[in-house]
């Protein structure tokens, strides 16, 4: 079993001493990030946000207060409701980054960065899809595997919570995590989750350069540039500046780029292949004087 430290090694903390907030359900993975967060001495504030979808919802909130009182630290619970019926797992992601603090931590590990990659590749993403997460600060567990994290909570003595609803293989991730992965990983006659980690990083690189490459361009809004000029663009150096000025508002889940399908209409709309399309968000691309237009509809 790996010890702290070993574990902190291969954590992406802030110096000892800042001020943090952490998402923590109640699950191994969360209270695994509490438990690295204060033996890295930082000041730590829990939230734990209740969905108030399943009976014991109430003892998950209970086992965060305490874990908030074991280690002297503040807790925030906060109560939401989500509506059942149409995608629920997003309304509720939604609803939590509406009432999470800016930045909060959350425990995401390599193996969920894996099962992300692949659910992303199932949807047709590109670069940013194949690259997701390992950038961002509010994931400091994404080099560290989630069964480590587990043997150290468990060794610690630390109650946490397994939410039944991680074995419904009818949920996409459930069936990639206990089905797909395995069956990849006596495929591939290795451990597959290390492997796609570390083509995120590499992909992530590569979709850096090409966005420093495109900062200039970035600057000309949608309606700036003719068609004609367009067309003469890379076609990869133009799909990233559709996607960075067609990126649609999502209430409580931050903003959104448009789906590789999508990208590819507006671009037959470029080109005059197409006389409008329309995108998520409620909105009609079409061109007006050799320029793309944006309106809701």
């Amino acid at each position: 079993m790996a010890t702290s430290a070993e574990l902190l090694a291969n954590c992406n903390f802030p110096p000892p001493g800042t001020s943090v907030n952490i998402a923590v359900s109640g699950g191994a993975d969360s209270v695994g990030l509490t438990l690295l967060a204060v033996d890295a001495e930082l000041r730590v504030t829990l939230h734990h946000v209740d969905h108030h979808v399943r009976d014991t919802s109430g003892e998950d909130a209970q086992l965060v207060r305490d874990l908030g009182a074991r280690y002297d630290v503040p807790v925030i619970v906060h109560d939401v409701e989500v509506a059942r019926g149409g995608n629920f797992e997003a309304s509720a992601r939604a609803q939590r980054r509406r009432v999470l603090p800016p930045g909060a931590l959350t425990g995401h590990t390599m193996d969920d960065l894996a099962e992300t990659i692949l659910i992303n590749l199932l949807r047709g993403a590109g670069l940013d899809g194949l690259s997701p997460m390992v950038d961002d600060p509010s994931k400091p567990l994404l080099h560290v595997r989630r069964a480590d994290v587990r043997a150290f909570v468990i060794a610690s003595g630390q109650p946490f919570s397994d939410d039944v609803t991680n074995d419904d293989t009818s949920l996409l991730r459930n069936r990639l995590r206990h089905e797909t992965l395995p069956i990849l990983n006596d495929t591939s006659q290795r451990d597959i989750v290390p492997v796609l980690a570390r083509m995120a990083r590499v992909v992530r690189d590569d979709r850096s350069w090409l966005d420093d490459s495109a900062a200039t361009l970035y600057e000309r809004g949608l309606g700036e540039v003719d068609c004609r000029e367009l067309v003469t663009w890379p076609p990869a150096l133009t799909r990233r500046w559709l996607r960075f000025h067609l990126r649609s508002a999502d209430t409580g889940d931050g903003t959104h780029p448009p789906s590789t399908d999508e990208i590819e209409r507006v671009l037959e709309v470029v080109r005059g292949a197409r006389v409008a399309t329309e995108l998520s968000g409620g909105r009609r691309v079409h061109r007006q004087h050799q320029h793309l237009r944006v309106e809701q509809i």
